[in-house]
């Protein structure tokens, strides 16, 4: 979908420097008109639907590879990059930025700070806010501001990197960010089981907390986006209703064959006969990138939970809908469900009645990734329940955004007085 079909947007504005972005956020600061900011538009059902009509505000523009100190393994690039064009640059020098995002040649480094995304890879490599040590954005009177460097540092009052990831373009229009690198592994490889049940499932996940392998990536998949993955076919010969469990290894060449060894060792005395070995395991690998945002499902949604409640939401989810299909970072707690239709019951009954009283029993929340048919999308079913924070939030809100231009209505505040 196009950004006019999905946001109110009369017009789409597209500076090509960040004080072509601050002269344009004044501009809306002083009429009063709604900004909604866009980077490669891969998350424009993220959040609630916006009303009041306004303009977007692409930053496409802004793809510039600012400065590229290798040696330092770091990176500064303003917010239009796309992460697909920043991963081609560093490959170059063995390194990566090693946070998995679907739809890599389109999302953008701004967008991705913007909606916190992560994928697989955070269990062993963290989140996307451990790797932002700097950045520059825009605040909602058109003033530009920025936070750390290409150090870390200790800051006093607000620290903006970590403040700006994840709010949704509400609190100021990001331009530039500064980026933490790491070296690219020598070697990888997946290691994939079956088990019958999420009972079965959550023994093998305790398990991994004692192993002696470090894993990168624990993925727990059900359904039948996976059941008819081809790279999976040889664990459901026998067994088509079951849950999968796939783990990511990496590191050099002896670690992996060490780890791929010493897991299938400890599999094996927990019951786990004949484990799937995937080396280099390019296309599924792949698909653990994508799937939140392949295909063209009616509703995604995201859990999470401590880890340890992981199983106990995947069960839920599949008691609410047997044939929707979940991938879960299971040693995060996140949890990714594709529902195939919108819940009989209706949205908001199957998330407030079912998903987010077993998320909140787990000390989490249920929240909506995608909702294209935008129904039943209030506070409570796109962000879960309002917790103590939410006027702290407000007040943050109106210091950086005082007439509530930034995507105004989309994300938890409460509403303007």
């Amino acid at each position: 979908m196009s950004p006019t079909e999905t946001l109110p947007i009369k017009e789409v504005l597209a500076p090509a420097t960040q004080e072509e972005v601050s002269a344009l956020v004044r501009g809306a600061y002083e009429d009063e008109t709604p900004l909604y900011p866009l980077g490669g538009e891969t998350s424009l059902d993220f959040g609630l639907p916006a009303k009041a009509v306004g303009r977007g505000l692409s930053l496409k523009g802004l793809n510039r590879i600012v400065d590229y100190p290798a040696r330092d393994m770091t990176v500064t690039v303003e917010a239009g990059v796309t992460m697909g064009a920043l991963a081609e640059v560093v490959a170059k020098e063995r390194q990566r930025l090693p946070i998995d995002v679907p739809q890599s040649d389109r999302a953008t480094v701004g967008g991705v700070i913007a909606t916190n995304w992560n994928g697989p890879r955070r269990y062993g490599e963290g989140a996307i806010r451990d790797y932002v040590i700097g950045i520059s954005a825009v605040d909602g009177r058109g003033l530009p501001f920025k936070g750390g460097g290409r150090v870390v540092k200790n800051v006093a009052g607000y620290d903006f990197c970590k403040l700006l990831t994840g709010s949704l373009g509400t609190l100021g229009v990001i331009t530039q960010a500064t980026l933490r690198l790491k070296p690219i592994p020598e070697q990888s490889a997946l290691v994939a089981c079956s088990v019958p049940d999420a009972a079965a499932a959550e023994n093998l996940l305790a398990g991994l907390v004692t192993s002696k392998t470090n894993p990168t990536a624990i993925e727990l998949l059900a359904g039948p986006a996976w059941r008819d993955d081809p790279a999976l076919a040889e664990l459901h010969q026998t067994a088509a209703e079951s849950l999968d469990l796939v783990v990511g290894l990496e590191g050099t060449g002896a670690e992996v064959e060490y780890m791929v060894r010493q897991l299938c060792s400890e599999w094996a005395s927990m019951g786990i006969a004949a484990p799937l070995v995937v080396g280099e395991a390019g296309a599924l690998w792949q698909r653990l990138i994508e799937f939140s945002s392949e295909g063209q499902s009616p509703l995604v949604l995201k859990a999470s939970v401590k880890p340890s409640g992981t199983t106990a939401l995947v069960a839920a989810a599949l008691r609410l809908d047997p044939n929707c299909s979940i991938q879960a970072h299971a040693g995060n707690g996140i949890v990714i469900i594709k529902m195939p239709t919108i819940p009989a019951q209706g949205l908001s009954r199957a998330l407030v009645g079912n998903l987010q009283p077993a998320a909140a029993a787990h000390h989490g929340q249920v929240i909506v990734l995608s909702n294209p048919s935008g129904a039943e999308m209030t506070h409570q079913s796109a962000w879960g329940a309002i917790d103590a924070p939410l006027e702290l939030m407000t007040t943050v809100k109106r210091r950086f955004d005082p007439k509530d231009i930034l995507n105004r209505g989309r994300f938890v505040y409460v509403e303007p007085r």
